[in-house]
């Protein structure tokens, strides 16, 4: 089995220390900044060739799944600060797994799209990144703890979850992920749940309060624990709704992964410094 870790980390930008408008806000995230950096030291660990993100920001395409066949993708994030600083990064796609990827979902009727920017190949196919996929790789790819000693860099894969389609698709997109990572016997795979909690943790957010948020925190953190995220997939969706989650989807893909693939899960960290809930978990394959 080729498929050597996975996680879910959150994606809210002030986690980058860089990107906090100052050090009292950096403060704030500093328990999900650790749990970030335990994320990219696993990753590092793993070493995976490539690391399929799936993020719930990227292509938002209508009942469909989106699988990203550009060979770049890149983009930039400025802090709030008074110096506006900017970080860069820049990605090379495995285009090749991508695009086996997308013949067997197709194969399992599944709805998906593969999707290009720019030109078909080359250095202008590049693909803007967005944040829900630039936060997780800026940790595991340049990480907080390794500057200036740079690891291996993994290609990516990008996908985008579907919101509108039955959530039994979501997960067998998941499953789909961890059969062509199994029969890719030499190379090493990585699946990231780019993913935050509900949204309606404070009235001066820009979602207002909700008491599910609480609620479906707690189920998230119980069903990470439990190593078993079914329970969270079936939660009623005006539930859902209310405590607005954007992580669902993307537990789901992982659900079907863990289905062909089962892990041992480790929660390191959850907090709500803002409005919003961040957990950070990884998942590493059973020892057989």
């Amino acid at each position: 089995m080729t498929l050597v870790y996975a996680c879910i980390a959150p994606h809210g930008g002030e986690i980058v220390s860089e990107l906090a408008r100052d050090q009292k806000t950096a403060r704030l995230f500093s328990e999900t900044r650790s749990g970030m950096a335990r994320l990219a030291n696993e990753m590092k660990k793993a070493n995976p060739d490539t690391i399929v993100i799936a993020s719930p920001h990227n292509l938002r395409l209508w009942k469909k799944i989106g699988i990203v066949f550009s060979e770049n993708s890149s983009g930039y994030l400025l802090s709030d600060s008074k110096s506006k600083l900017r970080i860069n990064l820049s990605v090379k796609c495995d285009t090749k797994f991508a695009r086996e990827l997308f013949s067997n979902a197709i194969k399992r009727k599944l709805p998906v799209v593969g999707a290009n920017y720019g030109t078909f190949e080359g250095l202008l196919s590049d693909l803007p990144m967005d944040w829900g996929t630039f936060i997780p790789l800026w940790f595991f790819l340049n990480g907080e703890k390794h500057k200036g000693k740079r690891i291996n860099k993994p290609m990516i894969v990008i996908v985008t979850p579907s919101r509108e389609i039955p959530m039994a698709q979501n997960i067998e997109f998941g499953k789909t992920i961890a059969k062509l990572a199994e029969s890719r016997k030499s190379s090493r795979i990585a699946f990231v749940a780019s993913a935050d909690q509900a949204h309606v943790h404070r009235r001066d957010g820009p979602y207002g309060f909700h008491a599910s948020a609480k609620q479906f925190d707690e189920f998230a953190v119980t069903a990470i624990r439990n190593g078993n995220l079914s329970p969270l997939l079936r939660l009623d969706s005006g539930f859902v709704e209310d405590a607005k989650p954007d992580s669902l989807w993307q537990l789901a893909i992982l659900q079907g992964i863990l289905t062909k693939l089962p892990m041992s899960a480790k929660l390191f960290s959850y907090q709500v410094p803002t409005y919003f809930g961040m957990i950070c978990a990884g998942f590493t394959p059973l020892k057989k």
